[in-house]
C-alpha cells in the first residue's frame, strides 16, 4: 500500500501535470479489462496451473487460496515502473540493477505473500518471465517512444493499481478486480502522447 501512495504521489509530484490523464486512463483501461475479462482469465489460468502441478488435490479453500496467490503475485510482480524501467534498461545496455533491487524487493513480498496464500504465489513467475522478458526484448523500441511525462503518468496509474491491489487481495477492504484495471497502464502514456500532438 506504501508503495502505491509512493508511486502515486511522485508521479503526480514529477512530469505529471494532469490529473485527468491517470483517471481516464483508468476509466478506459477498466472498460477495456472488463470487456476482455482480463481477472477472469489469469484466475482460469491459476486454477489450470493449480490442477497442472499442484495436482489440483484440497479444499475449495486451498484452491482459492493458490488462485489467489497467483493473481496477486502476478499482478504485484508487474505493476510499477521499476519493472518497465528496469526491463528498459536491462534490454538496452544490459544494466540489470534496477531488475536486480526490484527482485530483492520481490523475493521479500513473495516471502509474504507464500506464508498467506501458499504455493500459488511461486507459479507468478510465469507472468513475470513473459511480461518482464517482453519489455526487455521489445526495449529499443520502447526507449524510443517512452517520454519523461509518459512514464510519470504509468507511475501514477501503477500507484493506484498498487492500492487496488492492497485494499482488495491484501486487506480485503473492497473487492477490486485489479487485473481489470491493467490495460490502463497502456492507455495513460498513450494519452500523453496523444495530448502531445
Amino acid at each position: 500500500m506504501a508503495m502505491g501512495v509512493d508511486l502515486f504521489l511522485r508521479g503526480m509530484g514529477s512530469d505529471g501535470e494532469n490529473p485527468l490523464i491517470p483517471l481516464v486512463s483508468l476509466l478506459i483501461g477498466v472498460l477495456l479489462g472488463e470487456w476482455a475479462r482480463l481477472e477472469t482469465r489469469l484466475e482460469s489460468l491459476g486454477a489450470w496451473l493449480r490442477t497442472r502441478f499442484a495436482g489440483g488435490r484440497g479444499t475449495q479453500a486451498g484452491a482459492s487460496r493458490f488462485i489467489q496467490g497467483f493473481v496477486s503475485a502476478s499482478l504485484l510482480f508487474c505493476i510499477g515502473p521499476m519493472t518497465i524501467l528496469g526491463a528498459i534498461q536491462d534490454g538496452l545496455s544490459g544494466d540489470y540493477e534496477l531488475l536486480a533491487i526490484k527482485a530483492v524487493l520481490d523475493g521479500f513480498a513473495s516471502l509474504a505473500l507464500a506464508s498467506t496464500f501458499g504455493i500459488g504465489v511461486l507459479f507468478s513467475i510465469l507472468v513475470v518471465l513473459v511480461y518482464q522478458g517482453g519489455i526487455s526484448l521489445g526495449a529499443a523500441q520502447l526507449q524510443a517512444v517512452l517520454t519523461g511525462p509518459m512514464l510519470a503518468e504509468l507511475s501514477v496509474v501503477g500507484g493506484v493499481l498498487l492500492l487496488c491491489l492492497a485494499l482488495s487481495t491484501l486487506l480485503k477492504i473492497k473487492d477490486i478486480r485489479t487485473a481489470n484495471l491493467l490495460p490502463a497502464l497502456v492507455v495513460a502514456p498513450l494519452l500523453v502522447l496523444a495530448l502531445n500532438r
